[in-house]
């Protein structure tokens, strides 16, 4: 029994980055697109940019801890095949397939205690790196988001993170300027209120990054934003 015990304690130990090559894969994955993408321009978005390629080095230098919780599904999950096989057509495939080879790790939530009526058939998200894992770090929150057809996802801004958004497969629209198809790059400064909608034909699965400081990223609030009167 207590030899048990020791080499549980030891499976635990080892769960690290470099345990698990799809993880690492998935992170030079993020990288790599943030490296690529075009800034358009933008100081701002290069600047962006830059600080998620020097979080990501830093968390994988560090070889940071894995945590594995129970892998959780929401009903618009059922949206995550087809999904997946657009990404597969567009310039963004390779972090579509690193997306693949961990999909049954991912835990798939709404990170709002009330969630608009419909909306909880029509979108969810899952963390990939954060303080909340699977790999686990303070230095950036990278995910996913997956919105059904026709989703509408109500205004919102975040208090002093930088957010962008980059399109693996579908098209969205924020606050209606524009339209974002695979590859392209949304960017929130901090406090900037957006809202999203999504192409009537098909889902969206967008890749998102969060930087700023470790304690806004360990404990930032998701509220939507409150309809004025």
């Amino acid at each position: 029994m207590q030899e048990a015990t020791l080499a549980a304690e030891t499976t635990l130990a080892q769960r690290q980055l470099s345990d698990y090559p799809d993880w690492g894969y998935l992170l030079r994955e993020f990288y790599e697109v943030y490296r690529f993408l075009s800034s358009g321009g933008s100081d701002k978005i290069r600047a962006h940019q830059r600080a998620v390629r020097e979080a990501v080095s830093r968390v994988t230098r560090a070889n940071a801890e894995i945590r594995f919780d129970a892998p959780a599904h929401k009903p618009v999950t059922a949206h995550l095949k087809r999904a997946f096989d657009e990404g597969r057509l567009e310039r963004t495939a390779p972090l579509i397939r690193a997306v693949e080879s961990v999909q049954d790790h991912l835990i798939w939530q709404y990170g709002y205690e009330k969630v608009p009526r419909g909306l909880d058939k029509n979108f969810a998200y899952a963390e990939v790196c954060g303080p909340n894992g699977p790999v686990l770090t303070n230095e950036v929150i990278l995910g996913l988001v997956l919105f059904a057809p026709g989703c509408t996802y109500p205004a919102h801004s975040h208090t002093g993170i930088s957010e962008s958004y980059i399109c693996l497969s579908g098209a969205v629209s924020e606050n209606h300027q524009g339209v974002y198809s695979p590859g392209s790059m949304i960017f929130n400064p901090p406090e900037h209120t957006h809202r999203i909608t999504v192409s009537k034909l098909e889902p969206a699965l967008l890749a998102y990054a969060w930087t700023g400081p470790q304690e806004r990223l360990a404990n930032q609030k998701m509220v939507f934003s409150r309809k004025r009167g």
